[in-house]
């Protein structure tokens, strides 16, 4: 799986206002500011978020984007898919929808299995979970194992 520029951005940006949930709507100037995101970029994700229902945007002088919801109700795999769509897919179509014959007939359930872990993690951890460094502990546990911070 890998994650994109764009999916990476929305998080640090939910992060950011799930961080600054208390302190009013903030403007996009200073989340693009303070998480180091292009701003231009940073506003097309944000109105993906605002019409997917994760963010609520204000006009005026206090102005800004707020999280729609309490942190502790958006997850990292709501946000990914709201500015990427599905978690795992295969040459942009969703495992359920394929189909493999011969050796690589066993592929499917590959993928499925795949999926299947993605969603385990990404819907299990909230935006409140992350911005409060306090990640579910079987999800802490997965980073633990020796080769996870190595590269193959």
């Amino acid at each position: 799986m890998r994650i994109s520029a764009r999916a990476d951005y929305a998080v640090r940006a939910a992060l950011q206002l799930a961080a600054s949930r208390d302190d009013g709507p903030l403007k996009a100037e200073a989340i693009a500011e303070a998480q180091d995101i292009p701003h231009k970029f940073l506003e097309s994700i944000l109105n993906d978020m605002r019409r997917g229902g994760l963010v609520l945007s204000q006009r005026g002088g206090n102005g800004g984007y707020r999280l729609a919801r309490p942190a502790e109700s958006i997850s990292i795999a709501d946000v990914i898919r709201v500015v990427e769509g599905p978690l795992v897919s295969v040459r942009g179509v969703r495992p359920p929808e394929l189909s493999y014959t011969g050796p690589a007939e066993s592929l499917l359930p590959l993928w499925i299995a795949l999926r299947s872990n993605v969603r385990e993690i990404l819907e299990g951890v909230s935006l409140a979970d992350v911005a409060s460094a306090q990640l579910p502990a079987d999800v802490a546990a997965l980073t633990d194992a020796p080769k996870a911070w190595v590269n193959p």
